[in-house]
């Protein structure tokens, strides 16, 4: 018999064929950067799911809108901790305010952070600035709860990146392609725990920063039609629905993986 005509190995287990449910209830999780859109779409969707999640950003009112709406939903009530991660030692606070919170933390979502478009003549203060939320302390942040998560011998970590085709000099793009390389390396670290971590590229998802960028409709439209296959800018919930997947142990084969949500608007076959 040829190789190519040996069967594969039967898995260690049946495959499963029933209805998909995630298998998230009782689970908890630490969203970052949770006071407005991605972050505040995956906080609201892990908590459908049965996720006790605490809430961190620096904007707290919003926070606290959210906790309500999360609350009127009936899902568990979720702890609100204001964090200010460009200050000295806000990860490991953080990390430390949030496992005080939930007793332990089984599911991080790296979601603060935004772009930082320079001119070629930035300054190393505005370099030094633009990598650090969107690199330096998510590294921090993450490698603060990883241990709590080898002790549970479980966990998911997911890192809200961006675009592997910048279109001009942005300290946030260097900064993710940081993230994308880290998460990476240590995804061969920590598999044999029950870890996983993965790295989701936002595409234009209408939310505050895309706003910004894209005020009018008729921009949105004319951008669209030219750079999106889709045809449309994506929604929050959108993504969403994605990282509440890789939280899940459905999504225990998946790791080091960095995955588009963008319409198809990348151009990048791999």
């Amino acid at each position: 018999m040829s190789q190519s005509l040996v069967p594969s190995p039967k898995p260690r287990y049946p495959l499963l064929i029933e209805a998909m449910e995630l298998q998230l209830t009782g689970k908890t999780a630490l969203v970052t950067g949770a006071s407005r859109g991605i972050g505040r779409a995956i906080a609201l969707g892990l908590a459908r799911e049965g996720v006790k999640v605490a809430i961190a950003a620096r904007r707290v009112t919003l926070l606290e809108e959210l906790a309500r709406e999360i609350v009127s939903q009936r899902g568990a009530e979720p702890p609100v901790i204001a964090a200010d991660l460009y200050q000295e030692g806000a990860a490991e606070k953080l990390a430390g305010d949030a496992l005080a919170a939930l007793g332990r933390i089984d599911i991080l979502v790296n979601a603060a952070g935004g772009s930082r478009p320079f001119p070629f003549e930035a300054t190393k203060e505005q370099w030094a600035e633009g990598m650090l939320v969107n690199f330096v302390r998510l590294r921090e942040l993450t490698h603060a709860v990883v241990p709590g998560m080898m002790r549970e011998r479980w966990g998911r970590i997911i890192n809200i990146t961006g675009s592997s085709e910048p279109r001009g000099i942005n300290a946030a793009n260097s900064a993710k392609a940081a993230v994308h390389a880290w998460a990476k390396g240590l995804s061969r670290e920590i598999a044999r725990h029950g870890i996983t971590i993965n790295s989701i590229q936002p595409g234009r998802i209408v939310t505050e920063q895309i706003l910004r960028m894209h005020p009018t409709e008729e921009d949105r439209r004319r951008f669209s039609q030219e750079n999106i296959p889709a045809g449309r800018f994506g929604e929050p919930e959108e993504l969403a629905n994605l990282a509440v997947f890789l939280c899940s142990p459905r999504a225990g084969y998946i790791t080091g993986s960095v995955i588009p949500v963008d319409g198809g608007m990348s151009r990048f076959a791999f």
